[in-house]
C-alpha cells in the first residue's frame, strides 16, 4: 500500500503543470560601466512574457523610474527637478500612495510621466492566487482612473522585486509590461540615509548604455543627488527617454535604427 501511495504522488507530480517558486529579481553589475547582466533563466522567462529589465546596451539611454509605496516630502523636488531638466520618469505606485497623495499622483500624469502599477497592497504577488492578484492590479488601475481619468496603465513593477513565471504570466495576460532594473542601490532605508555624495556616486557607479534604473523617492539623499546625476550623465551623452520609448523600439526596431 505504501508503495502504491508513493507511485501515485509521483505520477501526480509529473502529470501536473510547472509549479513556479517565487524568485527574488537581482541584477550582476559589471565593471567599467558595462551592461548589467541577469541569471540565464531569469532573462529567458522575460522574453518569453516580454518583460524588460534593461534597454538596448548599445545606446547611450537611460530610463529613470521610481518606487512609491509611501511618500516622505521627496517626490515634490524630484518632480521639480525632472520638470526642470526636461527628463521623463515612470513611477510605480501602490494603493495607499494614490490615497495618501492623489495630487502628487496627478501631478505625475500631467507633466507627462508614466504612471506604472506597484499594487494595491504591495504583496508578494508570486505568492497569492492569480484572482487575488487580480484584484491587486485592478483596484489600483482603477482609482488612478478615477483619480486621473487616464484609461493607460501600462507598466507593473513587482512588490519586493520577487516574481514567479506564473505571476509573469499573469500581468501579461492582464495588459501590462513587466519591469524591473538594471540598475539599484540601497537606497530605501530612510534611517540610514548617508548624503547626496553617496547617493551621487553609487548612481553614477552602475550607469551603462540601456540602464533602467530603480530609485525610491523616499530617500532624501536620491532627491538632493538627482540634479547633479541628470547633469553628469548628459555630460557624457547620455540620453533620457521613457519606458514607452523604449517599448516602441522593441515594437519597431526598423525606425529606431
Amino acid at each position: 500500500m505504501k508503495k502504491y501511495t508513493i507511485l501515485m504522488v509521483l505520477v501526480l507530480i509529473m502529470l501536473s503543470p510547472t509549479i513556479s517558486y517565487g524568485q527574488d529579481w537581482y541584477f550582476k553589475p559589471s565593471a567599467n560601466h558595462k551592461p548589467a547582466t541577469t541569471e540565464p533563466e531569469y532573462a529567458a522567462l522575460l522574453k518569453k512574457y516580454d518583460g524588460i529589465f534593461i534597454g538596448e546596451t548599445n545606446k547611450k539611454v537611460i530610463y529613470l523610474t521610481f518606487d512609491n509605496g509611501y511618500e516622505a516630502g521627496y517626490t515634490g523636488k524630484i518632480l521639480d527637478i525632472l520638470k526642470q531638466k526636461h527628463v521623463p520618469a515612470a513611477f510605480f505606485i501602490t494603493g495607499h500612495y494614490i490615497m495618501d497623495q492623489p495630487k502628487l499622483v496627478k501631478r505625475m500624469y500631467k507633466e507627462g510621466h508614466i504612471v506604472g502599477n506597484h499594487s494595491w497592497s504591495h504583496p508578494d504577488l508570486a505568492k497569492i492566487n492569480d484572482e487575488k492578484a487580480k484584484i491587486e492590479l485592478e483596484k489600483l488601475k482603477m482609482t488612478y482612473t478615477e483619480l486621473t481619468g487616464d484609461t493607460t496603465m501600462n507598466y507593473v513593477r513587482p512588490p519586493r522585486g520577487t516574481f514567479s513565471e506564473r505571476a509573469l504570466k499573469l500581468d501579461k495576460e492582464e495588459g501590462y509590461t513587466t519591469v524591473f532594473w538594471s540598475a539599484a542601490y540601497k537606497d530605501w532605508v530612510r534611517d540610514d540615509q548617508k548624503g547626496a555624495d553617496y547617493a551621487y556616486d553609487h548612481i553614477m557607479k552602475r550607469m551603462h548604455p540601456g540602464a533602467i534604473v530603480l530609485l525610491h523617492t523616499v530617500s532624501k539623499d536620491n532627491a538632493e543627488a538627482l540634479g547633479r546625476v541628470i547633469d553628469s550623465l548628459k555630460k557624457q551623452g547620455y540620453q533620457f527617454k521613457s519606458l514607452d520609448d523604449l517599448m516602441a523600439q522593441k515594437a519597431l526596431p526598423k525606425y529606431f535604427r
